[in-house]
């Protein structure tokens, strides 16, 4: 039917209708009209032809009045004109092209007019995964090139901490230093780095930086004496010769976090027989909350034979007191070669057969774990927290859960998620800040039972308050948790005491809060 005849047929309507009647349909030569009046003037209007089943189009006007409601919300005229299309869809699924009455109800015109597409959905899911894979591998990527550095920085720190005797007289093994091994102060720095104390660290109170002549002259003083060390060097060196000590020096270079690097020392000279290591090193998981999420301690007894005496050697150890106090959550194990017969009867750790120890090659020859909440030495709770203002502010708190425990050296790595220097508000302790990395660290230089807590406020400009996670603890001591003591290191060949130096070491492997 063409345009201008149905509007036609529409404009003839008005003047159809009876006002003194209450029409439900009106017929012409040729049309029918028929229409049920609705609420503020209007009328629902359905034109046939005279030929229809005027049941059937009855029925199709009252499901077309029940779905112009539900559809424009109501039966007045600026809704519907801001429903006209829904309508026109909806009127769409009730009357087919040719004009017969679809076999539908209310419910199914509005499943109809969601336009719900599986395929559609199926093509959303594909799109979301691949946009949550890409932000997975993002994230892990981010999580990679973070972890590197961390681990750059730990062995910068750790590394340094080997060789830092170096400002400490060159002897290893002499007492009276006096000075904490990676942490020298009151030295000059070396010539081209600006650091406020020796051994390249350089830790910060939140004060004003006061310019001070002396470290000019110092500079001047190091290029001076760098003429002369060719000679100072081999002084040293024979002077450490005739005492059977190993100098440990060299020149320190600036790593990525602007800490000396280390550097390989020469090969030290034993002046025992054999040397024992007792090591433990652990490895912990907190939550941001400062919860212990996993705690685990591994500790190995490590033998290293420096002369042919020392190959013979065999250790005793307080094995009756480790297994009286060490008992849920303790795994103790040997060496398959040690003979466990021995060291389970008498506490004697020495090879089968009367064999002897290989010569200059570290052996572990006992190890044992621990696995609980309670071995965790120290917790930290980092509480970033958007202001709103671009700004963000940062609280960080420690606390020691051993006070059997003395940490010395501590450092925690927080990372900052940009290369702005942080603007310090409070803070117990030292602070270093690394532009080239986005680091920060915290640095103490003891934490034990009369300096268990400490706080650190400052604020940074970024966002994104998961940018200073993970977290990672540095630390140094020697208080074992397992109460292992060496009582004697005897011959097996003749039972005589066997000269030794003995190394006790606690450190973390990996200590993070993520």
């Amino acid at each position: 039917m063409p345009r201008l005849r149905i509007e036609g047929l529409l404009a003839a309507f008005p003047k159809l209708i009876s006002s003194s009647k209450q029409h439900t349909f009106v017929e012409t030569d040729t049309v029918r009209y028929v229409y049920q009046p609705l609420e503020n003037g209007l009328f629902l209007l359905l034109i046939t032809t005279k030929s229809s089943n005027i049941v059937q189009d009855l029925e199709t006007l009252r499901l077309l009045a029940k779905v112009v409601p539900d559809v424009a919300g109501g039966l007045n005229e600026t809704l519907i004109n801001e429903h006209a299309f829904e309508l026109i869809f909806s009127f769409d699924e009730i009357i087919t092209t040719g004009g017969y009455k679809e076999d539908v109800s209310l419910s199914s015109i509005r499943t109809n007019l969601q336009m719900e597409s599986h395929e559609e959905q199926i093509h959303i899911l594909i799109e979301e995964k691949k946009m949550e894979d890409a932000k997975k591998a993002m994230d892990a990527k981010s999580t990679e090139i973070k972890k590197r550095q961390m681990e750059a920085l730990k062995d910068n720190l750790m590394g340094n901490g080997s060789n830092s005797n170096a400002h400490g007289g060159g002897m290893v093994g002499i007492g009276g230093g006096g000075v904490t091994p990676g942490y020298e102060h009151n030295y000059s720095a070396g010539a081209g780095e600006d650091y406020s104390n020796s051994g390249g660290y350089s830790y910060e109170k939140p004060k004003p930086v006061v310019n001070e002549a002396p470290v000019k002259a110092a500079r001047g003083m190091q290029l001076k004496v760098g003429g002369a060390d060719k000679k100072k060097s081999s002084l040293m060196a024979a002077m450490a010769m005739e005492d059977n000590f190993s100098l440990m020096g060299g020149k320190k270079e600036k790593g990525g976090f602007g800490l000396a690097a280390a550097v390989a020392a020469p090969a030290a000279v034993h002046s025992t027989p054999l040397s024992l290591v007792l090591e433990e090193k652990y490895t912990v998981a907190m939550n941001r909350e400062g919860g212990i999420e996993s705690c685990d301690l591994k500790g190995t007894l490590t033998l290293t034979a420096n002369t042919d005496a020392g190959t013979a050697a065999a250790i005793s150890v307080n094995k009756s007191i480790m297994a009286a106090q060490c008992t849920a959550g303790w795994n103790f194990a040997t060496h398959p070669k040690v003979d466990k017969k021995n060291y389970e009867a008498k506490g004697v750790l020495s090879l089968k057969g009367g064999k002897g120890l290989p010569l200059n090659r570290p052996v572990g020859v006992l190890r044992w774990s621990y696995s609980g909440e309670d071995a965790a030495p120290i917790s930290i709770n980092c509480w970033p927290e958007d202001e709103g203002t671009g700004t963000i502010n940062v609280n960080v708190e420690f606390e020691l859960l051993r006070p059997d425990m003395t940490l010395t050296d501590v450092n925690i790595l927080l990372p900052l998620g940009t290369t702005d220097p942080p603007s310090v508000e409070e803070i117990d302790g030292q602070y270093k800040h690394d532009a080239n990395n986005g680091m920060m660290v915290w640095h103490h230089d003891v934490v034990d039972s009369s300096n268990s807590t400490g706080s650190l406020e400052f604020s940074i400009a970024g966002s994104d308050v998961d940018a200073f996670f993970p977290v990672q603890i540095m630390f140094k001591s020697d208080t074992f948790m397992c109460p292992i003591e060496i009582t004697g290191v005897t011959s097996v060949a003749n039972g005589a005491s066997i000269p030794n130096s003995l190394t006790r070491s606690v450190m973390p492997d990996s200590y993070t809060v993520a």
